[in-house]
């Protein structure tokens, strides 16, 4: 036997040790949550340094029993607790842990999570004696994470961005909206665990709660319920969608995702007053980026709400032009949902990368408010049966629009209309903000055999059965250009006749505001003509008057006019129908900024507004928020005076920037004539 058989192995004795939390957020892409703790991802190493009361570490010899726990009932069965001892290299498949520094009285101690780990907060404990806490998260950079996306760009942008860009308005006027997602700012991790914690699964059984959390389905599917309150289960936002918002703030004042999310956890996870669908979106995505979730805010012009699962959506019109309002069934002006990166080893292959899932209360799923994550390609290919909620988002780009005219005689003819449902899917672009359109990642092109296959495996029957018709009559609406707030301005249908025959009909034209999620408004403009003569290839240009005196106080928050003109053939009963949504710009808002931009150094932001208004506008301020800008709060300043007519509104803010880097600096402006007016600067801060 030789000597070395007869030595036996002996335990570390430990009296200090460095958590090197410096080194290793900022290894693990986490330093902006701040390096007084330790926050890693799972699959990559981080590292301990351990000072020895006596004696040194021995390769071979010295021994060291660990285990990483999770949740209130850790269970190795469960993956919650792992227990393990020193390799001799790092095992980046599961639960290990390696020394990487030669003999001596300081031992650097290398440990890795198993990549499929629960996420969440974790005690680390060694030789049963020395015990630490430190957070885990998804780890989108490492290979072996369901996670993984193999692009720095797409990295810095859907995990580290801590602004972007959130599309409203309407389809041909996309408005893009600066949003300030936050996910570092201090607080918000420990409120996007709370989060998981107080979901019902977690009380309900919190140890198979906390398993869970190795899935990122999982965990994507509880944030879609959480993020909302519907269910009166401790969730974060409250919807309106009402004219009023009595006892909250707009949906329009939130300029960003922090101040939801610390008024949420502060207040003992009472829920937030109020939100809407870019609101609901841009805190799931928050959260998402928060925990390690690659994720971005996608807008759905024309989306589709189909109760009954008929991917029809049908509108009833009286002979005005009105529309019955009592079908729940709504096309809403737009819709922001959020998709996360991932891949879905539950369903076939090729179904990896982005899912979309919907944190806004629409319907409910397995019994709760929920919707996704389904993959974006499963709506493409129309695989209505995958998990989770394909029939409902294949609906909101795919569902038909249908509108009946029922005469006063009590008779029905369908309009022709060519309104369509899902149009320009929008996202921020990676490294820019302009709009990029991801249509084609959810639809074929229209007409083509491939879409035509999509609807036959979906049974979309009333896709299917149209016919490109080529109606006698036709109809368009056409806009003056200038079109902004405070003015007045015309509007035009344009009719024409193109059979031989001449036609008398009647043209109803009507203009009201609408709320973005297609909720019909007061009158804003009308017009009924009983006696419009068209001769064969006739055309005629039919006006309407818009004036602000009217519309003003019409208007909702989200500056929105819906403009619809019905021809009707008296000879035939035939009906054809134009519809188009005004969206009324808002003044500038000019942005300069004074000093220069520096870690540290106090800079002043000069804030401009000319008021567009023929009266004077009253109760004015200006706000500023922005990451690494103005310390994780809002900043505001309010004006004394009233804004006269043409008279420009004008303050400086003073802010001091923390980190390095692009930023948004996000700025608001509010009045009682005007509302909510949003504008932001990118601004460049050098160390």
């Amino acid at each position: 036997m030789s000597f070395q058989n007869l030595i036996t192995t002996f335990s570390l004795v430990i009296i200090t040790w460095d958590l090197a939390c410096q080194f290793n957020n900022t290894d693990h892409h986490t330093e902006l949550n701040g390096t007084d703790r330790l926050i890693v991802r799972r699959g990559q190493a981080f590292t301990i340094n351990l000072y020895l009361n006596s004696g040194s570490y021995q390769p071979g010899y010295s021994q060291l029993h660990i285990t990483a726990e999770t949740g209130p009932q850790p269970e190795e069965q469960y993956g919650t607790r792992a227990v393990f001892g020193l390799s001799n290299e790092i095992d980046d498949t599961c639960w290990s842990a390696a020394v990487s520094s030669p003999p001596g009285d300081t031992v650097c101690l290398s440990v890795c999570a198993a990549p499929d780990a629960p996420i969440g907060r974790y005690v680390l404990t060694l030789d049963g004696r020395i015990q630490f806490d430190f957070t885990l998260l998804f780890n989108p950079w490492c290979p072996r994470d369901v996670v993984y996306i193999d692009s720095e760009e797409k990295l810095a942008e859907y995990v580290l961005a801590q602004d972007g860009i959130i599309f409203r308005g309407d389809a041909e006027y996309p408005v893009p909206l600066a949003w300030y997602f936050g996910q570092f700012e201090e607080g918000i991790l420990d409120a996007c665990l709370r989060i998981l914690d107080m979901n019902p699964k977690h009380r309900r059984n919190p140890g198979k709660d906390c398993s869970g959390r190795r899935n990122v389905i999982y965990v994507t599917r509880v944030l879609s319920a959480m993020i909302n309150s519907n269910d009166r289960d401790y969730g974060v936002l409250e919807g309106c969608w009402k004219d009023t918002f009595d006892g909250g703030m707009s949906p329009m004042s939130w300029r960003g995702s922090v101040q939801i999310l610390r008024t949420w956890s502060s207040t003992s996870c009472l829920p937030v007053r109020f939100g809407q669908c870019w609101v609901f979106a841009a805190v799931a995505c928050s959260v998402s980026r928060a925990l390690g979730i690659p994720c971005r805010v996608v807008t759905n012009y024309y989306s589709a709400h189909d109760t009954n699962s008929n991917l029809v959506i049908e509108r009833y019109l009286n002979e005005k032009g009105e529309i019955d309002s009592s079908t729940r069934d709504m096309i809403w002006n737009y819709h922001c949902w959020v998709e996360s990166w991932m891949t879905r080893p539950d369903l076939p292959p090729g179904f990896d990368g982005w899912q979309a899932s919907d944190p806004t209360p629409q319907e409910k799923s397995e019994g709760v408010f929920c919707c996704g994550p389904v993959p974006v390609r499963a709506i493409k290919e129309g695989e209505l049966t995958f998990k989770y909620d394909a029939a409902f988002v294949f609906a909101e780009v795919n569902a038909d629009l249908v509108y009946t005219l029922k005469y006063n005689d009590g008779s029905t003819r369908k309009i022709v209309n060519d309104q369509k449902v899902g149009q320009k899917i929008s996202t921020k672009s990676v490294g820019r903000d302009e709009r990029e359109d991801i249509t084609h990642l959810y639809k074929y092109p229209e007409g083509s055999a491939e879409e035509r296959q999509v609807f036959e495996k979906a049974n979309h029957q009333n896709k299917l059965l149209q016919q490109k018709g080529n109606p006698g009559l036709h109809i368009t609406i056409k806009l003056s250009t200038g079109i902004r707030k405070g003015c007045d301005f015309d509007v035009f249908a344009i009719v024409s006749n193109n059979t031989e025959e001449n036609k008398k009909c009647r043209l109803v034209f009507a203009s009201r505001a609408v709320s973005y999620n297609g909720i019909i408004g007061r009158e804003c403009g009308f017009k009924d003509l009983l006696n419009v003569e068209l001769a064969p290839g006739g055309e005629r240009k039919v006006p309407l008057s818009l004036n602000y005196s009217k519309y003003c106080t019409n208007l909702t928050e989200d500056n929105l006019i819906r403009l619809g003109a019905l021809l009707i053939d008296y000879s035939t009963k035939e009906a054809v129908m134009a519809m188009r949504d005004i969206v009324l710009d808002d003044p500038e808002i000019k942005i300069r900024i004074l000093g220069e931009p520096k870690e540290k150094r106090k800079l002043a932001a000069e804030l401009t507004l000319q008021n567009p208004l023929p009266e004077p506008l009253q109760g004015c301020c200006f706000t500023i928020e922005g990451a690494n800008l103005t310390g994780g709060s809002s900043i505001a300043e309010k004006l004394a005076s009233p804004i006269e007519p043409g008279q420009e509104a004008k303050v400086k803010i003073y802010f001091t920037p923390t980190q390095s880097g692009l930023r948004k600096l996000v700025v608001d402006f509010d009045s009682d004539k005007l509302g909510h007016v949003r504008g932001y600067k990118n601004v460049i801060i050098g160390k």
